[in-house]
């Protein structure tokens, strides 16, 4: 056989290791070594995860917004020099995540929030750049949450379209989503596209990080065929990170292809859409949407899943309540307690403005945001009410001139 030509696909393979015919597999040269086989993609996965622009890449995207903080502003300050040591730990595979911090909200619910170090949160960006696009390919279309060109309003249109075409809907919800995540499933599903064992290594170390971080909020539950020692499998996603974000859909995904292919929710037998753990299926029939509600709860089983006893098949007249929005066929409502919630927040703002707390800039932005989130809703009345109903007084303006004034001459 002939010496191969280091870089090029031999006849049958493409220059990506995807063969067209049962021809040879390609050799390629990686730095100073020839690697052949299909191995070759996995070797380049990691060395494109390490290399210095993925890791200034990642960088950039865990400081969007965050510049002005302190972790980012103290991780900005060694800039080249954390990169540095950053990618050394990664090449030699030392490195290890520091500790979360948790804290809890109360908006929409109490949630548990989990929020790693700055130079992690860095890694986890450094991990997705490279994988993400392999899993992408593979997610369904109606997989709104944490997708590039998706997102909450393209999820409520969604929905809405299913809502003019189907007379019935399946409101369902996972329980304890993230703290019930199992990590020997998720490992599982992820070595699937990951045939490289120093991306899986990093993998391991992330998820272990979370180990019993979300160990108070979940409760055990046992599934058929469980023994004992099943309350000892590791379980847990902490919610606040990029990858939880991204591995939930990779973990919810098999179930996706499922009702899309199996249960053939779809076309015009039926529709589907899910927004990270709420899912919504529609249909015409009544009776099917009770035999899938069967058969999804035996397909989640199987990852260790379970959703609120409560899901049943409603009229889609009766209103859809998602994403914070009570969504109709001819309208979209915002929910009641997120109107009560701003304004309240608003009011706060705006006292604080007053005592000389906060400058009006910051009123500004919370009211623009706001407002841009509840025009895609039939929210004109409701954001007159709640806007146009506070007055800000202008009595502390001077002050805050003066000390500007102040302050810059102290520093000029």
């Amino acid at each position: 056989m002939a010496e191969p030509v280091p870089g090029r696909a031999l006849s049958g393979i493409s220059r990506q290791g995807r063969a067209h015919s049962n021809g040879p597999t390609p050799w390629v040269r990686l730095g100073a070594t020839l690697v052949w086989g299909h191995l070759w993609e996995g070797k380049l996965m990691y060395a494109s995860l390490c290399s210095w622009d993925n890791l200034y890449l990642a960088y950039r995207n865990a400081s969007r917004g965050k510049r002005g903080k302190e972790p980012a502003a103290r991780f900005e300050y060694r800039l080249e020099d954390n990169l540095i040591q950053l990618q050394r730990e990664l090449e030699t595979q030392t490195y290890q995540p520091g500790d979360y911090y948790s804290f809890y909200i109360h908006e929409p619910k109490r949630r548990l929030i989990s929020a790693a170090p700055f130079r992690d949160r860095v890694v986890h960006h450094v991990l997705c750049n490279v994988i993400e696009p392999r899993f992408e390919r593979s997610f369904v279309c109606d997989s709104y949450a944490n997708r590039v060109g998706k997102g909450t309003h393209r999820a409520l249109d969604r929905c809405q379209q299913f809502a003019r075409r189907f007379r019935y809907v399946l409101q369902c919800d996972v329980r304890k989503f993230f703290p019930s995540l199992d990590h020997t499933i998720m490992r599982r599903i992820l070595a699937r596209k990951i045939g490289d064992a120093n991306v899986l290594w990093l993998i391991d170390q992330i998820l272990g990080s979370g180990r019993g971080v979300l160990s108070e909020e979940y409760t055990m539950v046992y599934f058929p065929g469980d023994d004992l020692w099943v309350a000892m499998r590791l379980r847990g996603l902490p919610i606040g990170n990029l990858t939880s974000q991204f591995w939930a859909n990779c973990y919810l995904n098999p179930f996706d292809h499922f009702v899309k292919r199996e249960l053939r929710c779809c076309k015009q037998r039926g529709g589907y859409l899910r927004f990270v753990d709420d899912f919504l299926l529609f249909a015409d029939d009544k009776s099917l949407l009770w035999d899938w509600r069967e058969a999804l709860v035996e397909r989640l089983a199987t990852l260790r899943l379970t959703i609120h006893n409560g899901a049943h098949p409603r009229p889609v007249t009766e209103g859809i309540p998602f994403l914070g929005f009570v969504v109709y066929a001819d309208r979209r409502r915002l929910k009641r307690r997120k109107g009560i919630h701003f304004r309240r927040r608003f009011e706060d703002l705006v006292h604080r403005y007053e005592r000389g707390e906060i400058p009006l800039e910051e009123i500004t932005a919370s009211a623009q945001g706001w407002a841009n989130h509840a025009r895609y809703g039939n929210t004109v009345g409701l954001r007159k009410a709640v806007l146009g109903g506070i007055s800000i007084s202008p009595q502390n303006r001077g002050r805050e001139k003066a000390k500007g004034r102040l302050y810059d001459r102290s520093t000029g």
